[in-house]
């Protein structure tokens, strides 16, 4: 059963609603893309609040995923109002941040049944691999193995600094914005391309077909002069 805290004076609570931390906001904007058509939620650098009537127990992970709420953004996040805990919590993470990252999040996540949890460290400072993950299990978080968010249904690449999100139904990959922006110039450049060539080809086909013309005419002409020819 999901661990959350409620209390009954609530009426004059105030929940703030941001840290002003470092959004993630390349893995959220691909993300919120994926699942536009799913009722769910995508939230970026807001508190997440798990015990009612205590505003300043709250944590801010850098990306959440949740499921089963309304689509859109919110101020904040509670879950005994929303009534979904995150299903997939990403947490960028740096030797500053390794210990609550790595034991104070973890075993908050794991009571709280968040059923996957993504340590991210880009410059692998002290995950070897710089991506590692947890799958909720009846035994508590189990290390994830092979790079898959079955949550998501994605598998994860480390892309320099970023995470590649890949579908596992086709293979392909989820692009971010600057991906996406260049592959839509790349896309009209080869449609231009395409046009240039198919002008050029309707010239030449044109030029040709004068061509075929001129030498038909000067053919006729031979042929009042010098009579029968091939």
């Amino acid at each position: 059963m999901t661990a959350v805290v409620t209390t009954l004076k609530t009426s004059e609570i105030i929940y703030p609603s941001a840290d002003g931390e470092p959004v993630a906001e390349t893995t959220l904007s691909v993300l919120k893309q994926y699942l536009a058509d799913r009722r769910a939620t995508v939230l970026a650098n807001q508190f997440l609040y798990y015990a009612q009537g205590f505003p300043k127990v709250r944590l801010t992970p850098d990306v959440m995923v949740i499921f089963d709420v309304e689509p859109g953004g919110r101020d904040n996040y509670k879950i005994w109002e929303e009534g979904q805990v995150p299903k997939v919590i990403f947490e960028m993470t740096s030797p500053s941040t390794q210990s609550e990252d790595k034991v104070i999040k973890k075993d908050l996540y794991e009571r709280l049944e968040v059923q996957e949890y993504w340590l991210f460290d880009p410059k692998g400072e002290w995950i070897p691999e710089k991506l590692r993950g947890y799958r909720l299990g009846v035994e508590g978080y189990q290390i994830i193995t092979d790079s898959r968010c079955e949550v998501l249904q994605l598998r994860l690449e480390i892309e320099g600094k970023l995470i590649g999100f890949y579908r596992e139904d086709n293979g392909e990959k989820l692009l971010t914005p600057d991906e996406l922006a260049s592959a839509l110039k790349a896309e009209r450049q080869r449609a231009e391309a395409e046009r240039q060539h198919a002008e050029v080809e309707s010239q030449r086909a044109q030029s040709e077909s004068q061509r075929a013309a001129e030498l038909e005419s000067l053919l006729a002409r031979y042929r009042e002069q010098f009579g029968k020819l091939p």
